[in-house]
Parts: structure tokens; C-alpha cells; sequence
């Protein structure tokens, strides 16, 4: 079919491939974690593996990433976490959770620095709030504009 397809068709082929055995389940698990787990534990720990048993697609053993104290914590929490996983997913997918003692992977967005403004740039910031009197709200509103204007902006794309 040479046609458009449905997205609906694509995305298993393409998560497939991309997160190989591990298969969707641990693709949505991995999306969604922070909505699971709440935000301030997603931050300290990460799924790393859904282990289920050989021909089944249930009672699977969920590996998390987690250091130090976060580790006890987990231990305490594991009946909630196992709760809220299995209510995710809309039956009993998890039994139990083993821990990892190593530090949640993370993705590390580029760091994307402020250019600096040109001398018509500043002086365009320094006239328009020049007629402003109080002098903290004077150098509050030039450093916004400042920032306003050093923001890196987006290349246009080529077609």
C-alpha cells in the first residue's frame, strides 16, 4: 500500500524496533512514569526492565532504577507502586518490583546559551525603559527585554 496509513499502524512498527523485547507495555510505562509513581519519585528512579514469565503477559518482575535512601522508600511504597502499575494498565501486569542500585538514566537536553544583544539591540532596551522612574522596576523590565531578545531563535527550515 503506497497510500497514507494510520498512525494508529505505524507506531507498533516503529516502537517495536526501537524498544526491541522490552515490547510497548515498557514503552507506556516508561512515558507515563511520573504520572504513576507522582512526580518527585519519578525524578529519583526510573523502570529499567518488565521481566514477565516465560509465555505470559502477567505477574511480570518490574526492575526500577533507584539510589540510596530512595531505595528504602521503595521498598515501603512497593504494594502502592505495584497498585498503581497494574491500575495503568488495566490489569494485574505487575507482581513485584526489584530494585537496581544504580542512578535513573537521564536525558539531557542540550544546554542552548542566550547570544548576545547587538549595540542597536541594547540601546532599543535602554530608551523604551528609560522613561520608567522606579529604578528597581526600570532594570527588572531591561533585563526581561534583554532576555526577551537574546532568546536563540528557531532556524527556518528548508524545503
Amino acid at each position: 500500500m503506497n497510500g497514507p496509513r494510520r498512525i494508529g499502524q505505524t507506531v507498533p512498527e516503529v516502537a517495536g524496533k526501537a524498544l526491541g523485547k522490552r515490547g510497548l507495555a515498557f514503552g507506556s510505562l516508561i512515558n507515563d512514569w511520573p504520572s504513576i509513581v507522582g512526580h518527585q519519585l519519578s525524578l529519583r528512579t526510573a523502570p529499567d526492565k518488565l521481566s514477565f514469565p516465560r509465555g505470559k503477559r502477567e505477574d511480570a518482575v518490574l526492575h526500577i532504577r533507584a539510589m540510596g535512601a530512595i531505595a528504602l522508600e521503595l521498598q515501603h511504597l512497593e504494594p502502592q507502586i505495584v497498585e498503581r502499575i497494574n491500575s495503568f494498565f488495566g490489569y494485574r501486569a505487575v507482581a513485584k518490583i526489584k530494585l537496581i542500585h544504580a542512578a535513573p538514566l537521564t536525558i539531557q537536553k542540550p544546554v542552548v546559551r542566550p547570544r548576545d544583544l547587538t549595540m542597536d539591540e541594547e540601546l532599543s532596551v535602554m530608551t523604551t525603559a528609560a522613561t520608567v522612574e522606579d529604578e528597581e522596576l526600570r532594570a527588572t523590565l531591561e533585563r526581561f527585554g534583554r532576555s526577551l531578545l537574546a532568546r536563540p531563535r528557531p532556524t527556518p527550515r528548508r524545503r
